[in-house]
């Protein structure tokens, strides 16, 4: 990893200079979206598609993340509050460009499931600046996909749980 980035703090999903925000509902109740989230970081492969290999490190404080395309991340845990919000900070990456990356998931119970919303928080170069803006279409499908896929994930281990 080349880049080391700008260490950010919470407030920088709000303040960001680009706040890609998406939301999808599951029909999974939050403590199970945020049992998969957050503590089941090496599955995290199974259900988004975009991630080809999670796993955490200095005792879960941490997370290394490899994508698509070969992109790589290292992560420092800012939030794990159990059900409502898990969020991230990326420390070292090999993205040209990229200043600044923060990630956070709330999770909001809504009826029996749960209501996600996922900020993806970054600053950078003017041209990282226009590449997010170009992808932001394609990063919303991919949230959208993997919310669908983990939800059907989580419903067929809990048939498999009640049998």
């Amino acid at each position: 990893m080349a880049r080391r980035l700008r260490p950010v703090g919470l407030d920088f999903a709000e303040t960001a200079p680009v706040r890609l925000v998406y939301t999808a509902r599951a029909t999974a109740p939050p403590e199970s979206v945020y049992r998969a989230l957050a503590e089941e970081v090496t599955g995290w492969p199974s259900w988004f598609r975009a991630v080809t290999l999670a796993r955490p490190t200095h005792g879960g404080a941490g997370r290394e993340i490899k994508l698509l395309g070969g992109v790589r991340f290292q992560e420092t845990i800012m939030a794990a509050d159990a059900e409502r919000r898990y969020a991230y900070r990326v420390d070292q990456t090999n993205v040209p460009g990229m200043h600044a990356l923060l990630e956070e998931w709330l999770l909001t119970a809504s009826g029996s499931g749960t209501q996600i919303r996922w900020t993806f928080a970054a600053d950078g170069s003017a041209l990282f600046r226009l590449g997010l803006a170009a992808a932001r279409p394609g990063l919303g499908h991919s949230f959208r996909t993997a919310v669908r896929t983990l939800d059907a994930r989580l419903a067929a281990a809990q048939r498999s749980a009640g049998q």
